[in-house]
């Protein structure tokens, strides 16, 4: 409230020319904080980023220390990343006819295994709910992957997803999570959500590929261990295996700013960084391998691993590993996802194409089981 100031006292010019005017010493006042500073200077750049487009920028930012700092910033910084109109460009009216347009369309085969994986939900963050609010977010949670099974019913659900469904829910709005989660499954997991894993496993052939061409001799000691350690990881953004709010939206900041391939860097990285701990376990001991490998190490050096794995892709594009030309399908989400400008491809015409890619593979496996059978293989 302003307050109404009366007329000015009068001032005593002659005190002023009778004493010294004397500067008193600041009390309490702290250099400035050069990590505030920092921060602050960092918050300028993502947000000029976002303001002009700078995907390139956002790119950098993302992979440096602190990624996109707050969720104050993410939520400006994701959109984007995702190809989604962002929260001013929503108008309300639209928003509110289709909040409910899900519910009169026809059941998703997979909501029964839905609500089995949300009543699991919530589990590490966030922990100061009481029941109630714990019952209403698991009521959100199963109602955004719902709605969007059921507007894209070929999609096939699978177990994790509420993991990387509840990191979105807790850190973007309302208003922009349907349209986050549709264009991340289309665009940037639809590999996962095929009829079967085959694309997935495809994904993981990758790992060896880049541990033999970084680390030659821990590749061979790994040689005999299948690389399924890493598919809870990277199935699900790592969010199933993350346990911290803060480390897992910060690790979406690179992941979303980078090629959806960046995920198996990131598990090379972290393989990486426990390689003398691997290289102690006896190398025909694959089930002690795997066992150490399929959990991420404690603490978990995040940063470190970030930078490594950036290094790693720059050193190992995926275009010189093994398994990327027959490996790797052409309508993966691995390249179609691969480089700037990726996000307005159509990710249903890639995933029909997937799926008839599939077919194909399986009608060609089958014959050639029947051939060797008649042949006495």
């Amino acid at each position: 409230m302003d307050m109404m100031l009366g007329p000015e006292p009068e001032t005593n010019t002659a005190d002023f020319d009778e004493k010294p005017i004397k500067m008193e010493d600041p009390i309490d006042e702290k250099p400035p904080d050069p990590k505030d500073e920092a921060a602050e200077q960092k918050k300028k750049e993502i947000l000029k980023a976002c303001k002009t487009r700078d995907f390139a920028a956002l790119r950098t930012l993302a992979a440096s220390p602190g990624g996109f700092l707050t969720d104050t910033i993410r939520q400006q910084a994701w959109p984007l990343l995702l190809g989604i109109p962002s929260l001013s460009d929503t108008k309300p009216e639209e928003e509110e006819e289709e909040k409910e347009d899900w519910k009169s369309l026809p059941p998703h085969k997979d909501e029964s295994q839905v609500q089995l994986d949300v009543n699991r939900a919530f589990v590490y963050y966030p922990n100061d709910q009481n029941d109630t609010q714990l019952s209403h977010s698991k009521t959100l949670l199963s109602t955004l992957i719902i709605r969007t099974l059921r507007h894209h019913p070929y999609l096939s659900y699978f177990q994790g997803y509420h993991d990387i469904c509840q990191v979105l829910l807790l850190t973007l709005p309302p208003a922009l999570q349907p349209a986050a989660l549709a264009h991340l499954s289309l665009l940037r997991i639809r590999d996962f959500m095929l009829p079967n894993l085959h694309p997935a496993i495809a994904q993981l052939r990758l790992l060896p590929d880049i541990l033999r061409s970084s680390d030659p001799e821990l590749w061979q000691h790994l040689s005999s261990t299948e690389p399924f350690f890493a598919l809870s990881g990277t199935l699900t953004m790592y969010a199933h295996d993350i346990t911290n709010l803060g480390e897992i939206t910060r690790l979406f900041d690179v992941l979303l700013a980078r090629d959806p391939v960046f995920s198996l860097y990131l598990f090379a990285a972290i393989v990486r960084s426990r390689r003398g701990e691997l290289l102690d376990i006896p190398e025909d001991e694959p089930e002690m391998l795997h066992s150490v490998l399929s959990k991420l190490p404690q603490p978990l050096d995040l940063e470190g691993l970030i930078s490594q794995a950036v290094e790693l892709e720059r050193e190992y594009p995926p275009e010189g590993l093994r398994g990327w030309g027959r490996g790797i399908s052409r309508w993966s989400v691995l390249k179609t996802g691969r480089g700037e400008g990726f996000i307005g491809r159509g990710g249903r015409e890639a995933f029909e194409k997937q799926i008839r890619e599939l077919e194909w593979r399986e009608r060609v496996s089958r014959v050639g089981e029947v051939v060797r059978r008649n042949r006495g293989w």
